[in-house]
């Protein structure tokens, strides 16, 4: 019995870790790259993350793009009149020894003009390129979840 119980443990192991992903560019570290699935007649969708500068300078994201739209932006929410509003950004702030989270209702990039809908599902990945004004490029895979990682509530206030 004891066996089959190991046995099972490590068939189960790798797949808590699945959903687990981490990238690094030079002092950076771009953690869990996600996006959450869409109906399928969505026009648009947001991808999250959070970046972690181990450095001692600070960085700035730059731009970002994908080959699964025609377009990518950087936006952030803000509180204007009372209202919660979406707003593209030019770039983005990366301070030494910060966290900085591209979550729902926080900083995010947003795909528009998508080109390939059958990568949204669920299980699903694509690529998304970052450029950092001083780490340079760094590409990631971008998870597909139904709904959003725990990761995600746990770096939230974290900036």
């Amino acid at each position: 019995m004891l066996n089959k119980f190991i046995v099972l443990a490590a068939l189960l192991l790798p797949a808590c870790f699945a959903n687990a992903h981490e990238y690094k560019v030079g002092a950076l570290e771009i953690a869990h790259p996600w996006s959450q699935e869409l109906p399928p007649n969505a026009p648009t969708v947001a991808a999250y993350f959070v970046i972690h500068n181990a450095g001692n300078t600070a960085d700035r994201l730059l731009s970002v793009d994908s080959p699964l739209s025609g377009e990518a932006q950087l936006h952030e929410h803000v509180m204007q009149n009372d209202l919660m509003k979406m707003q593209q950004v030019p770039n983005v702030d990366i301070p030494a020894g910060a966290n900085v989270t591209f979550a729902p209702m926080a900083y995010h990039v947003m795909l528009v003009n998508l080109k390939d809908r059958g990568l949204l599902v669920d299980g699903k990945r694509f690529p998304l390129t970052l450029h950092f004004e001083k780490a340079g490029d760094v590409t990631v895979e971008v998870a597909v979840q139904k709904q959003p990682p725990e990761v995600t509530h746990q770096h939230a206030h974290a900036q």
